[in-house]
């Protein structure tokens, strides 16, 4: 069970991409773990899969057994045109339906190409470099009618971005209401040291909570600044948060149920993660499932 606040903030929260570093996962695990998801307790927290669209063909015959569509969001590289191709190809699907395509864009003309190459595709998500130029590029993907995505973190320190870094892309998203989703280093739920990948001998490195994340959003809609969104996100005390039946507490500011949901439609989507059993073993080490 989950208190209703914690569920209003994590449902449908984590696209699984197994497939991806530090799991990095044959396709035929993930498609058969992606299966399991969906039949277990905790499918509520589930969001889609993340294929690369090279491999939708490839996915379309490990979910021919499927008795109803899993949804996909498919990452696009080098070659727009021809990736578009494949995600229009897979059409009306009986067994998956691409609901999102993922592009990184550095530049306005590179926004403008891709969402028109990909207009097909109902939702797509534009990874943007978390440079000076952010502010510029948001408003792109606010007017190519696109959404945005933040890089999270990495498999190297170096691929981890700043607290203020993160704080100015929630409040642009916010201010211009433009949705996001996240990727990459949001396995645990709050700020911490972690190793970057599952090797034994796997260097360390401060990495971002989901919960950290996702809660700062939401104080973001509500106008937070961005030097108190920076507080949420190095956050590392569980205790520091309340969730309750009627909303969320950090420290002396609270987040309303309505303003978790509203946050969730609207503003900050979803995470992709290479494990979907890391983020909920650990909530229930912290005692917030059970």
């Amino acid at each position: 069970m989950a208190p209703a606040s914690l569920r209003a903030l994590l449902s449908g929260l984590i696209d699984y991409a197994g497939l991806f570093p530090p799991a990095a996962l044959p396709l035929a695990d993930v498609a058969r773990n992606y299966g399991t998801y969906r039949q277990s307790d905790e499918r509520w927290a589930l969001g889609r899969l993340v294929v690369p669209a090279t491999r939708l063909d490839e996915l379309l015959a490990l979910a021919r057994s499927s008795s109803d569509r899993w949804r996909v969001t498919a990452l696009v590289g080098d070659d727009l045109a021809g990736d578009a191709r494949r995600i229009a190809a897979v059409g009306e699907s009986p067994t998956i339906s691409v609901e999102s395509a993922e592009v990184r864009c550095a530049t306005v003309d590179q926004i403008r190409a891709a969402v028109d190459a990909l207009g097909s595709v109902p939702e797509v998500y534009v990874e943007l470099p978390l440079t000076d130029t952010l502010s510029t590029l948001i408003a792109a993907v606010r007017d190519a009618g696109a959404r945005a995505k933040i890089r999270t973190g990495g498999i190297v320190a170096d691929g981890i971005p700043s607290a203020a870094d993160c704080a100015r892309f929630l409040v642009l998203c916010a201010s211009r209401k433009v949705a996001f989703k996240a990727t990459a280093g949001l396995h645990h739920p709050l700020r911490g040291r972690y190793p970057l990948t599952y090797a034994p001998d796997a260097p360390h490195g401060e990495l971002f909570g989901f919960v950290n994340v996702f809660v700062a959003a939401a104080f973001a809609a509500r106008g937070v600044k961005e030097h108190e969104l920076e507080q949420v996100l190095v956050e590392a005390d569980v205790r520091s948060f309340d969730f309750s039946a009627t909303g969320i507490s950090w420290r002396n500011q609270s987040l309303s149920l309505d303003d978790l949901r509203a946050t969730r439609a609207s503003l900050a989507i979803a995470f992709g993660s290479c494990s979907f059993r890391e983020p909920m073993d650990e909530l229930t080490q912290f005692g917030l499932l059970s």
